[in-house]
């Protein structure tokens, strides 16, 4: 794929979360492919000069799981959050359970920050700062009330995924003894 191509793509998945500019993807590739995460499809002289076709490598493959998995203070931020939802599927049931319920701790805590700071500075802000405030008090409850339902939906999954354990067989030995 190449660069235009890989824009488009990413445009159509994240959509309004994520824009990626020509300025960044080009060195991005240049840089995934020094880095050997990216090689070249098809030698230069057959793709023309201007237009280097591009697909994942092992490593690749490798480094974006672990991109996806990572769990850095950063990976919250809603953004980064919501880039890293859109490629959920690629990821094991443990690992988008674990990653749901820390990005709702993190709401958590901002949604105390923000009651924190409303019971603060109610009489000394003003109407548009409060409204803002509220807006970002509620926008952060519906948020958590999201992940409550991914989260609950992920657990369901899981638990649907798990053969289920059937008793064990006691020997003939062991009833024998018992009897």
């Amino acid at each position: 794929m190449h660069g235009y191509q890989l824009s488009k793509r990413l445009a159509d998945t994240l959509g309004a979360f994520w824009k990626v500019s020509y300025g960044s993807l080009y060195p991005a590739l240049k840089r995934l492919e020094r880095e050997g995460a990216v090689e070249s499809a098809f030698p230069r002289e057959d793709v023309g000069r201007r237009k280097n076709v591009y697909r994942i490598t092992e490593k690749g493959e490798e480094m974006f799981s672990e991109l996806l998995q990572e769990a850095g203070e950063e990976s919250w931020e809603d953004n980064r959050f919501r880039v890293r939802l859109a490629f959920f599927q690629y990821l094991k049931p443990d690992t988008r359970l674990r990653l749901l319920e820390k990005r709702r701790a993190y709401l958590e805590t901002r949604l105390s920050q923000i009651k924190t700071s409303l019971g603060k500075a109610r009489e000394r802000i003003d109407n548009y700062t409060l409204s803002l405030m509220q807006h970002g008090e509620e926008a952060t409850q519906q948020d958590i009330k999201w992940l409550d339902d991914l989260i609950k939906n992920e657990r369901k999954q899981m638990k649907s995924l798990k053969p289920e354990r059937t008793p064990r067989r006691r020997s003939t030995v062991a009833k024998e003894r018992a009897g």
